[in-house]
């Protein structure tokens, strides 16, 4: 059974090979027969394609043939008629060089029959030119017998006459112009004037540097003193001054010729009596806070100034000596104020002449700056200020308007007249500066008292209110080498006689003049 069930089995494998082996062969057979019939189909449309692109190729280029031919025949005809207009424009142009030559042709022949007319009149007037002159020597004979002079001698007299008439014509005119000028000129500089003073209005008080302390009490001079004068000479020796105690009641004097020093006296004499305690060392260190104090105020006005008037750059040196004006005065007058009001007065002057305000604001404001050190450096405060104003990088324009506001140089320049100006003004204010004039006269009186008293002297006057006297002298009697030694003679002479504030200058004017009128 079980052999009969494997021959079963092997049966059927057998016969399903066999089913699959004929059912693989008819589905190759088929797959075959449809594969031929599709080459079959594609070749036919391959040549269907073919052919339409064949037919397709041969339109277009049928179609690009004829269009070549139209565009060929349209340059064709474009060509013809540019050629057309370039032959007339060509035939026009030949027409028009032709009417040209003809239009020379006809200027030519114009030309030389003016050319003929020319010469024949060129003849005539050489002709007549014979004639003239001919006629000329006739009457230059004439002339010269009747004149009895050359005709060249005549010419030189005309142009001699003439001249003088021109001369006399241009001076009148000259000096009708510079009479109408200085006119003018007068009246601008009084507005100008006028309009600064105007808009500074600056304060009319003045003021003395203080040199009296008032003490509670003289018992307490004698505390001052000190033991043996101990305490007095250690604070002369300290502050550099003189501390002059008399009998005059409950005050003290100090004395100094630097107005700074004397400021640290003043002070360190005024906190010694506040404090009650004075001996050497208690001295010493009031002193030291009094010279602290005090170069803190000199520094402080200068850069104050310097704010004020809208100057930023100054040497901090210049800013100190500056505020060192603070305690210099002049006949009352304090020196800083009064740099300051120069400076606005000489920077609204500038304004209204349309210059440049900065430049005349520096220099109004540096002018005095050599006062800060007069006592210190021989020479005059401008010539010292000057040099101050050199050393620390100031400009040239700047320095001489220093130097030159006293006229220790001549001006040269506007900014010069300028600083000038305002420094008069400043000083002459009313209440800007205070002497008796008892004193102030019986000085001027003086100082030309004394320059009258020497050899040769014929005229004296004291002028820029006693800083310089001015002597004139007989040219007869004094030669150029006196005048130095008189000069000299006389400045020692005021030097050692008189007491006088700043520096005198003494000019010996020696000249001879020679007049005339031309009426």
């Amino acid at each position: 059974m079980e052999a009969f069930i494997v021959i079963a089995a092997i049966v059927g494998v057998v016969v399903g090979l066999a089913v699959m082996f004929f059912v693989t062969k008819t589905r190759e057979k088929s797959s075959a027969n449809e594969a031929s019939n599709m080459r079959q189909k594609a070749e036919t449309e391959a040549k269907a394609l073919v052919e339409n692109a064949k037919k397709q190729a041969d339109t277009y280029r049928k179609e690009a043939e004829i269009e070549a031919k139209d565009q060929a025949l349209r340059y064709k005809q474009q060509i013809e008629e540019e050629s057309k207009d370039r032959l007339h424009e060509v035939r026009a142009a030949e027409n028009r060089l032709t009417q040209r030559e003809e239009s020379l042709d006809r200027r030519s022949e114009s030309l030389d029959s003016r050319e003929k007319q020319l010469s024949n009149l060129q003849g005539q007037i050489d002709a007549r030119m014979e004639e003239v002159s001919a006629t000329q020597a006739q009457v230059d004979e004439k002339l010269v017998a009747v004149a009895g002079m050359s005709a060249q001698e005549a010419k030189v007299e005309l142009l001699d006459s003439i001249r003088d008439e021109v001369t006399h014509e241009s001076a009148a005119i000259i000096r009708e112009s510079e009479e109408r000028t200085k006119a003018e000129a007068d009246k601008r500089a009084r507005m100008i004037l006028s309009l600064a003073i105007q808009r500074v209005a600056a304060d009319h008080s003045s003021e003395n540097t203080v040199s009296t302390i008032h003490i509670p009490n003289d018992d307490l001079k004698g505390r001052i003193i000190g033991r043996e004068g101990r305490n007095i000479r250690s604070f002369e020796q300290l502050t550099g001054t003189n501390l002059i105690i008399d009998d005059t009641p409950e005050c003290v004097t100090i004395s100094c010729f630097d107005p700074v020093r004397r400021e640290i006296g003043r002070v360190t004499m005024e906190n010694l009596i506040s404090d009650g305690r004075i001996h050497p060392a208690r001295i010493e260190e009031m002193y030291e806070k009094a010279v602290k104090y005090v170069e803190d105020r000199v520094q402080k006005a200068g850069e104050q100034a310097a704010f004020d008037t809208g100057i930023h750059d100054l040497h901090p040196e210049v800013v100190k000596t500056l505020g060192r004006l603070l305690y210099r005065t002049s006949y009352g007058q304090n020196v800083l104020n009064h740099s300051l009001e120069v400076a606005y007065l000489a920077g609204v002057m500038a304004s209204e002449l349309g210059l440049d305000p900065v430049p005349a604001k520096r220099a109004g404001l540096l002018h005095d700056l050599g006062k800060a050190v007069d006592h210190e450096v021989d020479g005059s405060h401008a010539v010292i200020g000057a040099d101050l104003a050199k050393r620390f990088g100031e400009s040239e324009e700047i320095v001489h308007a220093i130097e030159a506001h006293h006229e220790d140089v001549d001006p040269n320049s506007v900014l010069d007249m300028l600083i000038q100006a305002a420094d008069a003004v400043s000083a002459a204010r009313p209440g800007a500066r205070k002497e008796t004039l008892d004193a102030y006269i019986k000085r001027l009186e003086k100082m030309e008292e004394i320059a009258n008293g020497h050899k040769g002297v014929e005229r004296t006057f004291a002028i820029q209110a006693g800083r310089e006297v001015r002597v004139m002298v007989k040219p007869d009697v004094v030669d150029d080498a006196e005048s130095v030694v008189l000069a000299h003679d006389i400045a020692k002479q005021i030097e050692n006689e008189m007491q006088y504030p700043g520096q005198v200058k003494v000019v010996v004017v020696r000249e001879s003049r020679a007049v005339d009128y031309a009426k």
